[in-house]
């Protein structure tokens, strides 16, 4: 991996590089989604068929779109049954942890009869998005209906591209079961999105979209907010490690390649004030490449946006860190918890040698699905906050709005909103 002493100059070109790869700088790919979305609203079923034909090359039909209960029985008979304990016990997990961020309505009221308050309410009908491709991951399944389930969402719909059989990958099909999902369709892509945004003859529409995809599904995305609430534009993997010279460099090597095998797009930094280490993780990533099954991706992820970052001290790798506001921040340093105190942007922490990014990707509970390209500053994870919308509620007796009256047909009278102020005054006309 290249090494790089931060600057003022090295500092501006990196966050430049890294910002290339957000789904907002991809214009060129946004008019061949518009026809895709166009082509759904308008025609429906038809076209999801002719392009599920196209991009997966499957013969898909209103007859078989949905996976049905035999088709997941039979992914039960092909998936490791180790693997379906893991699970289990993995959902264990998470559900635990997205119960502990459940809201409930609040009411406060008042003897003059004021009473105010909040409605919690879950979404009705949900569109989750998991996609095919170069790899099945069925712990984003997990990640993305657990939340959901939690919140209290009525109906949760899966959408996923199949294969050229016509099958779904037999992983997910068990981790969507397992989760909870209510009903599965055979469909990925834009195509996906612009159906689940719309609806078709087949497909309902839903509420909210969320879960991860490649651009094309990102942009399709952003094309069809408005039409319903979507979680995020997903950009490519990430993990930034902050590092002292405490720190064990085949751990930190190890750390680094596990987003860089995500795809080339992915990012992997290390920051560092310990230019021994630097090079000790340098020489480890070098030997890790060598032997990992992905070698091709990695190599193309670590040219493109991999760094060894050397800071002068602490305080700069972490202000460095807060600008980055990486999807996957570690701190593996002598007191992680006091470098913690001080991030201010990041979207899932982790303290220590042994807390290594994959722990939060399977198992730990906390949701992997997170903010990137920077978006740390001002989105957070996936929670099940996502699944729910607030109502106001607001009661007053006409003991409690007297005294007051007049102060709002003042208010209302400065905005010359007459009507408004009419609104409040009729009310206490003798």
């Amino acid at each position: 991996m290249r090494i790089i002493k931060l600057t003022e100059a090295s500092k501006y070109n990196i966050l430049e590089n890294l910002l290339k790869r957000s789904p907002n700088s991809y214009d060129q790919f946004e008019s061949v989604v518009a026809d895709i979305l166009y082509d759904i609203k308008k025609n429906g079923d038809e076209a999801i068929f002719r392009y599920t034909k196209k991009f997966d090359g499957a013969d898909i039909n209103a007859q078989n779109i949905v996976v049905t209960q035999e088709e997941i029985e039979e992914a039960y008979n092909l998936v490791d049954s180790s693997l379906i304990e893991v699970i289990r016990k993995a959902i264990i997990n998470i559900r635990e942890f997205h119960i502990k961020q459940k809201q409930y309505s609040w009411f406060d009221s008042k003897p003059d009869g004021t009473i105010l308050g909040q409605k919690i309410t879950a979404l009705s009908r949900v569109g989750v998005y998991v996609p095919g491709g170069k790899a099945a991951y069925p712990s984003s399944v997990l990640m993305n209906i657990i939340p959901a389930k939690v919140a209290g969402v009525e109906t949760i719909i899966m959408t996923t591209p199949p294969g050229v059989d016509g099958k779904v990958n037999p992983g997910t099909l068990v981790a969507a079961n397992e989760a909870g999902v209510d009903i599965i369709y055979k469909v990925g892509g834009a195509q996906a999105i612009g159906a689940l945004a719309y609806g078709t003859e087949s497909i309902p529409k839903v509420d909210k979209i969320v879960g991860p995809g490649n651009i094309y599904v990102a942009l399709a995305k952003k094309a069809v907010f408005g039409y319903v609430s979507i979680d995020s534009v997903a950009g490519p993997s990430e993990i930034l490690i902050i590092a002292d010279e405490a720190a064990n460099p085949r751990f930190i090597a190890a750390d680094l390649l596990s987003q860089a095998e995500h795809d080339e797009m992915a990012s992997a930094i290390l920051i560092t004030t310990s230019e021994e280490l630097a090079n000790k993780v340098s020489a480890q990533v070098d030997l890790f490449v060598k032997e990992l099954s992905r070698t091709e991706i990695i190599q193309k992820s670590l040219d493109n946006y991999g760094y060894i970052l050397i800071a002068q001290s602490m305080e700069e790798a972490i202000q460095v860190a807060n600008e980055i506001a990486s999807e996957h921040l570690e701190i593996v340093t002598k007191d992680p918890f006091n470098i913690m105190t001080k991030i201010k942007n990041a979207g899932a922490i982790f303290l220590g040698e042994y807390s290594s990014e994959p722990l939060g990707d399977y198992f730990a509970g906390p949701n992997h699905v997170l903010p990137t390209n920077g978006t740390a500053k001002f989105f957070s994870a996936l929670s099940v906050d996502d699944f729910i919308k607030k109502s106001s509620i607001i009661s007053y007796s006409r003991e409690a709005l007297e005294p007051i009256h007049k102060d709002i047909e003042l208010f209302a009278e400065a905005e010359q909103l007459t009507a408004h102020a009419n609104s409040i005054k009729v009310r206490f006309e003798k």
